[in-house]
């Protein structure tokens, strides 16, 4: 037996003793709980008051995120996805408003709140990508190519906010 062997076979001795003694049945009491490694369950539940509020944030938005883009879809399934021919019709211009209901959610959520910087990034990004959509009057299928090409921005942004807003509130867990 080489000494690798004898060192497995030591500690699965040991491990089986203290098996045998914790489940003894014996009314005498276990280890002193207060030397254990893990904290008591107690205080690993225990959350910061910033990690409550980055929790409440993340949850309350996903529900928005979720219907939203189970109706609108977001990406290249978005209408205002720049490879669709809706990108410059009222169904982006109405994805667009949702995207920026979300994102006023968002920054309402968080205002005064530190940890949240790439979610409010991202929200007032969205909100000016929906603001410039609207000024452009990209919804009306505007003809001059200047204008259109002027569109293809803002309506990316709009085809991404879902996703985007998501990922900020994840960011927003980790304090970012």
């Amino acid at each position: 037996m080489n000494v690798q062997q004898l060192g497995l076979l030591t500690g699965a001795a040991l491990t089986a003793l203290v098996f045998l003694t914790a489940c003894s049945g014996s009314r005498e009491p276990g280890p002193d709980p207060s030397l254990s490694a893990a904290p008591p369950v107690d205080q690993a539940e225990a959350r910061s008051p910033k990690a409550l509020l980055a929790e409440e944030v993340k949850t309350d938005l996903e529900k928005r995120l979720g219907v939203h883009e189970s109706e609108f879809g977001s990406g290249t399934g978005s209408a205002c996805s720049t490879r669709s021919a809706t990108m410059f019709t009222q169904e982006c211009a109405t994805t667009a408003a949702a995207t920026a209901e979300d994102a006023a959610f968002a920054l309402t959520k968080t205002e005064g709140h530190e940890g949240f910087a790439t979610l409010r990034s991202v929200a007032a990004k969205i909100q000016t990508s929906v603001s410039d959509y609207r000024r452009l009057k990209c919804a009306s299928g505007p003809e001059n190519p200047e204008v259109r090409d002027s569109c293809l921005a803002p309506a990316a942004v709009i085809a991404g906010a879902f996703p985007e807003l998501r990922g900020g509130a994840n960011l927003g867990l980790a304090g970012k």
